[in-house]
């Protein structure tokens, strides 16, 4: 591979953090806003800064945090939804696609470890 952006898992991490803060940009929840945004940019930042780490074990530790970020996100979603600060149906497409993205990561994690 040539560069992160050639990762499927990376790709979609990526357009998912962007659905966020266009979700999220006119939110008067400051607090809210600040810390979803950030545990879905950490998704796709960590897979880049493993990738980059030219290292297995590196690659395999970031991807790691990266999943950790998944499970942060999903949670932040399923509490954005439960108290109205995100539309059921699209806080429902985002949950599914941070199950998603966390499958996949897991995936790749597991091929790297045989």
């Amino acid at each position: 591979m040539d560069a992160v952006e050639s990762l499927r898992v990376w790709q979609r991490s990526f357009k998912l953090s962007v659905k966020l803060y266009l979700t999220l940009k006119n939110s008067q929840e400051f607090a809210f806003r600040d810390q979803v945004t950030r545990a879905g940019l950490s998704v796709p930042s960590n897979i880049a800064e493993g990738f980059e780490r030219n290292s297995k074990k590196e690659f395999i530790r970031f991807l790691r945090i990266a999943k950790g970020s998944c499970e942060e996100l999903r949670t932040q979603l399923q509490i954005g939804k439960a108290v109205g600060f995100i539309e059921t149906e699209n806080a429902d497409e985002m949950i599914d696609e941070s199950i998603e993205i966390s499958k996949m990561i897991q995936g790749l994690i597991k091929s790297h470890t045989q």
